[in-house]
């Protein structure tokens, strides 16, 4: 299935800071397939049950590869807290999964056939900013919804120093502002 394209320039919706986990795996050795194939599926796994109740708090995610070993998901959440409360879960397969890991780790069962790893940032209002032209919703937009790109500002100066408060936009201060 593919999403339309939206003409002209366009910006993610999203208000307040962004969350983006960046988590992924490598393939250490290909003919271990039985290490690495269950790690890809858990992942799978761990999206779905995502996916099927939005007050945990994933927005949305893309899956890439970076290489022919190495493939990842960029996840966009809600808040830290929501990441943080999915991730130490007990009744969600996360925390299962990593348990199972932990174990294998402490009786020296791994054997480096697959890589794992994982980046968070917390992204505070006004260090972020996003340009989509003639592009369907992609990645945050794909998360948050979009915008016209001039309702966010016509340049990256007063897009990246957005801030809103009491719930409306506040532009950046100009250099010079009020001065004759």
């Amino acid at each position: 299935m593919s999403a339309k394209r939206i003409p002209n320039r366009t910006t993610a919706a999203v208000e307040g800071d962004v969350v983006v986990l960046l988590i992924g795996m490598r393939v250490n050795h290909f003919w271990a397939m039985h290490q690495w194939v269950p790690v890809g599926l858990a992942m799978f796994r761990m999206l779905g049950e995502l996916g099927k109740d939005k007050s945990r708090g994933l927005l949305g995610h893309v899956l890439l590869t970076a290489s022919p070993r190495t493939y990842y998901v960029v996840q966009y959440w809600e808040s830290k807290e929501k990441l943080y409360a999915y991730a130490h879960s007990p009744e969600m397969f996360h925390h299962r999964a990593w348990a199972i890991l932990n174990r294998k780790e402490r009786k020296g069962k791994l054997r480096g056939h697959v890589g794992l790893w994982h980046e968070t940032y917390i992204v505070p209002e006004g260090s972020y900013e996003s340009i989509y032209a003639d592009m369907p919703p992609f990645g945050l937009a794909a998360a948050t919804g979009v915008v016209p790109l001039e309702a966010r500002g016509r340049s990256a100066a007063e897009r990246l120093g957005r801030r809103v408060k009491g719930g409306s936009a506040q532009p950046p201060a100009r250099a010079g502002a009020g001065e004759n």
